[in-house]
């Protein structure tokens, strides 16, 4: 009833549309699935098909990418954030329909055209081999592949390349160190996976806020760089890791051949612990496939100029070593979800300044509102009396000795180089927590914007040195933000 009632608020939204009133409805819609998903396990095939209609309607791309977002953000993310078995199902019939779906357009027939290659002809058999690889167990791989080519896709953000893509590379290159590690991923992979790592990223745009068809054409863009790799090879000779990849839309587009496609699940297997964290069940996903036992933390490999320039910036700062040099980051990658509100930033900065001994590094972030509001936090410390300094990475060497607060304009390789140098990072869930972690600096990572216990567990950074969380719930109605509590624990942490 209610799917008649969305239907015909969109077909009157069709003559003068505005984006309020489409992000409105969007919401309603994708929420409205996800509610009687929750309620009965019911899977509303009309709100998904209308969020396909409103995401590709347009001539302007901008007003497509209204439901788009509110598909992805609303259903698919809540979906995979779970890491529950019957989500991960549900996530992979939503894809399969929004498949179908694009396939029926004019746009999406060269889609249709390569599924169709791989004798995927409708939307049931494509689900048909996803649930096949997901509910199979792990199998080890067969000793008749050596690979030349081991081709990894990424995760698409820094954060799980970090976590899960560098584990897959160091262990796989170990395993296989005649081949050549190829990483399909975006160009800021190069400056955490540099020239130091001995791996080649193979560039490729996904962009996690674009549109509907968009997202979905860049497999058919890296379907075509994957055959370019693989041409001349036989099938013993490479293998395709997929790591629950975007770039596969988690494993529902295929790339190559089944007996050449590692794929793993990590949001669902019932193998796997319920307390480990992702960087654990990467490396028992890989002794089960490798048939050894081993563990890798992760890694990163930022550019050796990058590094000397940080290290030189240390020297200056601090040459008889006797300062505490912490780090800070305050992005989230545009989930605000992530962040403590009101003063909880400025107020940590002025509690740790007010320690002995100890220098502060702020990244001044990405993009208008995080930067805005990385200022606002460095004009009010300076204004109750600390030394602060602005200056980008490039600069960095014309640090004044005095500045106690030092923000920082840089990229995410530069930021990976001054965490490397740093005794300490703290911030919020993001990619600078398992950057610090991999760099065997001591990590404290403020988790907030989810009561997901597993969820939790999962993405807490791994690495040799201390890596601790400091939970704060900012989701329940009943929370009570404490700044001066949620300080109080992470000071005590850093004290223990």
């Amino acid at each position: 009833m209610r799917s008649f009632f969305y239907q015909e608020q969109w077909q009157r939204l069709q003559e003068s549309p505005t984006t309020n009133d489409l992000e409105s409805l969007a919401q309603r819609v994708a929420s409205s699935f996800v509610d009687r998903y929750y309620y009965s396990d019911e899977y509303n095939r009309e709100y998904i098909n209308l969020l396909c209609e409103m995401a590709t309607y347009f001539k302007k791309s901008e007003l497509n990418q209204i439901a788009a977002q509110a598909l992805f953000g609303i259903v698919i993310e809540r979906l995979c954030d779970d890491f529950e078995e019957l989500q991960t199902e549900t996530y992979n019939r939503v894809i399969c329909q929004v498949v179908n779906f694009l396939c029926e357009l004019p746009e999406g027939q060269e889609i249709q055209s390569q599924l169709s290659d791989f004798d995927l002809h409708t939307e049931e058999l494509l689900y048909e081999r996803i649930e096949t690889i997901r509910l199979s167990p792990d199998r080890k791989l067969q000793a008749s592949i050596k690979p030349k080519k081991v081709l990894v896709l990424s995760r698409v953000t820094i954060g799980a390349d970090v976590a899960i893509t560098s584990v897959i590379c160091k262990r796989v290159s170990k395993f296989y160190p005649e081949a050549e590690i190829i990483v399909f991923g975006n160009a800021k992979l190069k400056q955490v996976f540099g020239s130091l790592s001995g791996l080649k990223v193979h560039e490729l745009s996904y962009s996690r806020r674009g549109g509907l068809l968009e997202r979905f054409l860049t497999w058919l863009d890296l379907l075509k760089k994957i055959r370019a790799e693989i041409a001349g090879l036989s099938p013993a000779e490479f293998l395709l890791i997929d790591p629950d990849s975007r770039l596969t839309q988690l494993g529902v587009l295929p790339l190559v051949p089944l007996q050449n496609y590692c794929f793993f699940n990590s949001r669902g297997s019932k193998e796997y612990s319920v307390t480990a964290s992702i960087s654990e069940l990467t490396n028992l996903w890989l002794d089960n496939i490798l048939g050894e036992q081993e563990f890798c933390y992760p890694s990163v490999w930022p550019e050796s100029s990058n590094l000397q320039n940080a290290k030189q910036f240390r020297k200056t700062i601090n040459p008889e070593g006797s300062t505490t040099l912490i780090t800070l980051n305050f992005g989230v990658g545009g989930n605000t979800r992530k962040r403590v509100g009101g003063n909880f930033e400025v107020e940590l900065v002025v509690a740790l300044l007010r320690q002995p001994n100890i220098r502060l590094i702020l990244d001044l972030g990405f993009g208008e509102e995080e930067q805005g509001r990385i200022k606002a936090i460095m004009r009010t410390v300076q204004q109750q009396g600390a030394t602060v300094q602005a200056l980008n990475f490039g600069e960095i060497g014309k640090i004044k000795t005095s500045s106690q607060l030092l923000g920082v304009e840089c990229t995410i390789g530069e930021i990976a180089a001054l965490i490397a140098v740093s005794d300490e990072f703290i911030g919020y869930d993001s990619a600078c927590q398992h950057i610090a972690a991999a760099e065997e600096v001591k990590t404290y990572t403020v988790f907030a914007g989810t009561t997901n216990v597993r969820f939790i567990r999962r993405w807490h950074a791994s690495g040799t040195n201390t890596s601790e969380i400091i939970y704060v719930d900012t989701i329940s109605k009943d929370s009570n933000i404490d700044n001066t509590d949620i300080i109080g624990r992470l000071l005590d942490l850093r004290q223990s």
